[in-house]
């Protein structure tokens, strides 16, 4: 199955379509999940975990079916959350996590205005033949959140398909939620969101050219212009960094406004260790695996440069690279 453009910043996935309407034909059967899925995190993947074992069971393919832009962004978007992947990392999140098939469905006016019986029938029933729909406890669907769990168990009952609720996910006594996560990274708790997330808090983006004045003191930096919309707060972070598919390298990344050099706009900026080459244009994935320090301003070139060999050590403590 092709991948079609999402928009701007989407690199083409195997097993993603935009909208059902993409769809070459009805699907013969399958298994869906409904939701945002923002950063995919261990909520979400309960969601994905009883939706592909009934799919394995019933021998069709599992479906995520998701939103882009985030519904808020249209219903509300004074109050729209920041995003905390890419629509491209959230497709890939949910193949990770045992989907066969995902779903991006354009959410414009025109859709928002579509009714709770229409949704069921025109988005879910005709195109993908569900058996099983999987949902989450607080899941709601159709113009002004019509639906709930009783319609969509009703339309299940006329149409053919089983309904599905999985209830909340409790990790240290939080409630796992894309708005927690958030919080999380907007504190720096790097560690926090990873427990939400069950895995390390990531960004991705491509290398940029930046003003060189890393090389002037010993430690070059790769310049990336980040995809996602929510970063954590400023600081200092040990971190690891992948791409095209090569192993993890260990890395220190300052996320904010350089203030020694002046301030100015949010940058990220990762220094990886033991390493020599160029990255100019190369897409990154940096995993945020520690917090080390705020970021702060110092007075001179000497003060500068002692304090990255200390976050130097301090990351490889961290991420275990001696």
């Amino acid at each position: 199955m092709q991948s079609p453009y999402l928009g701007t910043s989407f690199h083409a996935v195997d097993g993603v379509v935009s909208g059902v309407q993409a769809l070459a034909a009805p699907l013969a059967g399958s298994v869906v999940t409904i939701g945002a899925f923002d950063g995919v995190h261990r909520g979400h993947q309960a969601l994905l975990t009883r939706a592909a074992d009934l799919a394995r069971a019933e021998g069709v393919p599992a479906v995520a079916f998701t939103f882009h832009p985030h519904p808020a962004k249209v219903l509300a978007p004074a109050r729209a959350p920041a995003l905390i992947v890419s629509v491209e990392e959230r497709a890939r999140l949910l193949l990770a996590h045992g989907m066969d098939r995902v779903v991006v469905q354009p959410f414009d006016e025109a859709f928002a205005r579509v009714s709770a019986d229409a949704f069921v029938r025109d988005f879910l029933a005709g195109p993908l033949r569900p058996r099983h729909v999987v949902v989450g406890f607080n899941f709601a669907y159709g113009q002004g959140r019509a639906g709930n769990r009783a319609t969509l168990e009703a339309a299940g009952h006329e149409l053919g398909f089983g309904v599905d609720v999985v209830g909340p996910v409790d990790v240290g006594g939080v409630v796992c939620s894309s708005t927690r996560v958030r919080e999380r990274l907007l504190e720096g708790d790097v560690a926090g969101a990873a427990r939400l997330l069950g895995r390390a808090p990531f960004l991705t983006g491509q290398v940029v050219p930046g003003d060189q004045r890393g090389r002037t003191i010993g430690f070059p930096t790769a310049n990336v212009d980040p995809e996602p919309e929510l970063l954590p707060c400023a600081g200092v972070y040990a971190t690891r960094v992948s791409w095209d598919g090569e192993p993890a390298r260990p890395s220190v990344t300052n996320i904010g406004n350089r203030p020694t050099f002046g301030g100015g706009h949010v940058t990220v900026e990762v220094h990886l260790l033991d390493f020599s080459g160029d990255l100019y244009g190369r897409r990154l994935r940096v995993e945020l695996v520690g917090r080390l320090r705020d970021e702060r301003r110092f007075e001179g070139r000497d003060a500068l440069v002692a304090q990255l060999n200390q976050d130097v050590a301090s990351a490889r403590a961290v991420l275990g690279d001696r």
